[in-house]
């Protein structure tokens, strides 16, 4: 069976107070949009976006997947009518960029209902701890009878509590064909995808619901609502850190993106930052106050605390980086210490090799990054300057207080400094 969703991102989010489309607003690091995509593309054989005029961030985004631009903002029914050459032939899901948090497991109970039950729409239901303002799903027995809009219900049906969270399926056939005779039978002159309820009704189609928790079915339609789905992410991510083996001293100060690759018995302290694009092998420790993003931490290595490692940051088995120590776009081979105070950029260090307290690669010239190689079992003394492009070889040794200009050979001594002098009485 072709499956297909559509996902309806051409909202301008004017709530949100910012000239980015709501949703390449981020969460956990990646843009809502993203997150939704990641999660249907476990489950839906095609992917098609529906986006507003100008909007380049959203279709960029997107990609590899179709997008529709949404020329004229009719409504949501509207919206998903102009992706029907995407339906397929199969089942067709529609779901809202603003609600990125559902996860595969929802979307293919929203299929298996359509495909195993006696429903030809099947809804996503969810029951806030606050309804508040959400439309209430209204049900006899098994099936849903309507969508009371809560300006519109009663105060008996708006004591519901089972809510609309806006997610739909049918098959690709029906879905078209409802769309199609939505009408814009409302004050705004907009055509609302809930219509399709009664339209299936009148033709005697049964419409269910599945229930998701709140917790995924969030909407996010202000700065407000965008913390507190971050909140909700949060929660998900550091279970799911807790399930996959790691150990995290103070749970609720860390942060984690949607993509963090934790190996079993990974050791986090309290205050730790992971942005998009990290991943932990086993047994390493990601000591307090140090932040990642776009790297690679190998086995048993050890991290901070008040480390960074920046993108392109490689650090390999049981290598140590210390406080104070900000890592780019560098090799940091096994064994090899990085430990106070240092600055390693487009490097490549090799194993065992020990960088001292306050050394920098000197990688920028204004114009080009440069790279420094330093072979293994080297030892570069603390303040130490090497300017790139420069090779340090095996076993050699800086000293302190060094600026390294020129290549140094394996097993050489290089002294590069200004000789000391003492001059008797000079303190005066």
């Amino acid at each position: 069976m072709n499956t297909s969703a559509v996902i309806l991102a051409a909202g301008l989010g004017t709530r949100m107070k910012s000239a980015l489309p709501k949703a390449a607003h981020k969460l956990a690091g990646l843009p809502m949009l993203t997150l939704l995509i990641r999660a249907a593309e476990q489950v839906f054989d095609q992917i098609a976006v529906v986006i507003g005029p100008e909007q380049p961030e959203l279709a960029a985004l997107a990609g590899p997947h179709a997008t529709v631009v949404q020329r004229e903002r009719l409504g949501t029914a509207h919206a998903a009518l102009q992706a029907r050459e995407n339906f397929g032939d199969g089942v067709t899901a529609i779901f809202y960029a603003d609600n990125p948090l559902l996860t595969p497991a929802t979307m293919r109970e929203l299929i298996d209902r359509l495909a195993f039950g006696d429903a030809k729409l099947v809804l996503l239901g969810t029951t806030p701890p606050d309804p508040g303002r959400y439309g209430r799903l209204l049900l006899e027995g098994d099936f849903v009878t309507r969508i009371a809009e809560y300006a519109d219900a009663t105060e008996a049906e708006r004591a519901v509590t089972f809510c609309n969270a806006g997610a739909l399926t049918a098959s690709a056939l029906d879905m078209r064909v409802w769309l199609e005779a939505v009408q814009p039978m409302n004050a705004k002159r907009e055509y609302y995808l809930t219509d399709i309820v009664q339209i299936a009704r009148e033709e005697g189609a049964n419409v269910a619901a599945i229930e998701a928790p709140f917790d995924e079915c969030m909407g996010i339609n202000s700065r407000q609502e965008l913390a507190a789905a971050e909140a909700a992410m949060q929660r998900r991510l550091r279970d799911l850190a807790f399930e996959s083996g790691a150990a995290i001293t103070a749970p609720d100060t860390v942060i984690f993106a949607a993509d963090t690759q934790l190996a079993p018995d990974v050791s986090i302290g309290p205050y730790v930052v992971f942005g998009p694009g990290v991943s932990v092998e086993s047994g390493a420790e990601i000591k307090a106050f140090s932040h990642l993003e776009a790297c690679v931490v190998g086995r048993n290595a050890v991290i901070g605390p008040y480390a960074r490692l920046r993108p392109g940051a490689e650090i390999g088995t049981g290598a140590h980086i210390g406080n104070f120590c900000e890592i780019k776009a560098s090799q940091i081979a096994s064994g090899a210490k990085v430990n106070h105070l240092s600055y390693i950029g487009d490097a490549e260090i090799g194993e065992n090799t020990n960088i001292g307290a306050g050394t920098i690669t000197c990688n920028y010239d204004g114009k080009t990054k440069h790279r420094t190689k330093i072979g293994k079992q080297a030892f570069i003394g603390s303040n130490s300057a090497l300017v790139a492009p420069v090779t340090i070889g095996d076993h050699a040794l800086v000293a302190a207080g060094s600026v390294i200009t020129d290549d140094v050979p394996d097993d050489t001594l290089a002294i590069a400094r200004g000789r000391q002098a003492n001059k008797p009485k000079g303190a005066k």
